[in-house]
């Protein structure tokens, strides 16, 4: 069967049983070209059989649609049609260039060269599996609802592990989250009023996502600069902007990679009380030092119970185990809890036990030995890179933790085109406006990800990329 029919008949399929619904934008051709394997002749035939079957319609400047079922009519917004829902959901959608990132990151063949996770040859597939079968050397629980806040021995796990960072923190002063990002849902949707703003660094993780956005909340950047955030801003923007929190990574920042020294968690904790400003502090990375620990967290200096502070076992050991936490003032805690009941009724019972005995089996301070070791020659190979191809073409500042390079090129470039003449040449990218969007000079590298071989062949690639727009 040529090619053109099979796409067409796979392309009908999907419409006629509803996965593609009236209204549905298709990807573009060039796109579809690529995810195919086909030569852009083949996918016009196979589209201009849908089309003459009246199941599409190209609109100039809109793309191609489906077409609505009754009569093939090209009203999307007749009743019943998906696409009016799609438009009016509360939650913003990611945006298109994380949309795409997500999508490509699971595609073969292509390096990342900025995912912000350990590849899956750092984590512990081993040893997990010696703390699953412990869970399983003897009767398991019955794998019912956990507590509010969480498991309870977990919890306990997490108390003692916050303890070694400083932190002390009671198991009741504690929810387990599914992840860290679920906190940051949490805590946009059941602390803070629509259209209250929040203080954070520019650039910052948090712009990539809308779990405040999607909450009606607005955000207000402070610039950054060797130490961290440039705290002598920060009390004329919370009183300009009547802020109602601040987030910020004091620890390997993400995407910058930054530690906030010392003195300056020192300005931000007085600062900050003075205004009566509470802090989210995101401590995602914290143990990923690889030259000498970092500060204490901020919560080591909360005095008032003034600091929510994130943390996670995605980083280190599992992301998949979905795992993580927030420490913070009890009544806190417990509203954060009530609506994470209300949300999904608490995190995987299987993987919170399985986090309980990798905390408390030693699993997790033997683990963080070997990844700082694996990380700190990944990181010796993308500077070495980085001193050979990028002379000339950027700067970079040498992180002494977490998984990113923060690329200063040394002229503005057309980010989402570098990212996409990239992406042709099988290189993921994520670029520095995603974490601030009107920044048109930055990458961020991680060495976390990218194997090796990946980095020799990759790194020297995007730097003739980046030539190649600089004409």
């Amino acid at each position: 069967m040529p090619l053109h029919v099979q796409i067409s008949s796979c392309f009908s399929a999907r419409i006629s049983s509803g996965a593609w619904p009236a209204g549905m934008k298709l990807a573009p051709q060039r796109e579809l070209c690529r995810l195919l394997g086909v030569n852009r002749s083949t996918l016009m035939t196979a589209l201009g059989t849908l089309a003459g079957q009246g199941l599409i319609e190209g609109r100039r400047g809109g793309g191609t649609r489906v077409t609505a079922a009754d009569n093939h009519s090209n009203n999307s917004t007749a009743p019943g049609s998906w696409s009016d829902y799609l438009e009016e959901g509360t939650h913003y959608p990611n945006l298109p260039a994380v949309q795409a990132i997500n999508r490509l990151e699971f595609e073969p063949g292509l390096i990342r060269l900025g995912t912000g996770e350990p590849a899956p040859e750092l984590l512990p597939g081993e040893a997990m599996t010696r703390v699953l079968a412990e869970l399983v050397s003897r009767p398991l629980p019955p794998l019912a609802y956990e507590e509010p806040l969480g498991n309870s021995g977990l919890r306990s796990a997490v108390s003692r592990q916050l303890l070694k960072q400083g932190i002390q923190a009671e198991p009741g002063s504690i929810l387990i989250t599914s992840g860290a990002l679920q906190g940051l849902q949490l805590i946009a949707l059941g602390l803070l009023p629509r259209s209250s703003t929040i203080l954070l660094e520019k650039p910052s993780y948090l712009y990539s996502i809308h779990a405040f956005q999607s909450a009606g909340i607005k955000f207000s950047g402070l610039p950054v600069d060797e130490s961290g955030m440039v705290v002598s801003r920060l009390a004329a923007e919370a009183l300009r902007t009547k802020a109602a929190m601040l987030y910020t990574i004091p620890s390997f920042h993400n995407p910058t990679g930054i530690v906030m020294d010392e003195t300056r968690r020192q300005e931000l904790m007085a600062v900050s009380g003075g205004l009566g400003l509470p802090i989210l502090e995101d401590g995602a990375y914290q143990e990923l030092w690889l030259d000498a620990p970092p500060p204490p967290p901020l919560k080591t200096l909360d005095r008032e119970g003034r600091v929510l502070h994130l943390g996670t076992l995605s980083k280190a050991a599992s992301p998949g185990l979905r795992i993580g936490w927030i420490v913070g003032p009890e009544p806190v805690i417990r509203r954060l809890a009530d609506i994470k009941m209300q949300t999904d009724y608490g995190a995987s019972s299987l993987s919170q036990m399985a986090a309980a005995r990798w905390l408390d089996g030693g699993y997790h301070e033997e683990h963080l030995t070997l990844l700082r070791s694996r990380l700190r020659q990944r990181r010796m190979l993308m500077l070495q890179l980085l001193d050979a191809h990028f002379s000339g073409l950027a700067s970079w500042s040498v992180p002494s933790g977490g998984f990113y390079i923060w690329l200063s090129l040394d002229r503005p470039l057309p980010l989402r085109r570098l990212f996409e003449s990239a992406r042709r040449a099988g290189l993921l990218l994520n670029t520095g406006d995603l974490y601030d969007r009107g920044d048109s000079r930055h990458l961020r590298l991680s060495y976390a990800y990218a194997s090796p071989d990946e980095l020799q062949s990759g790194l020297p690639a995007l730097a003739a990329i980046i030539k190649e727009h600089h004409i």
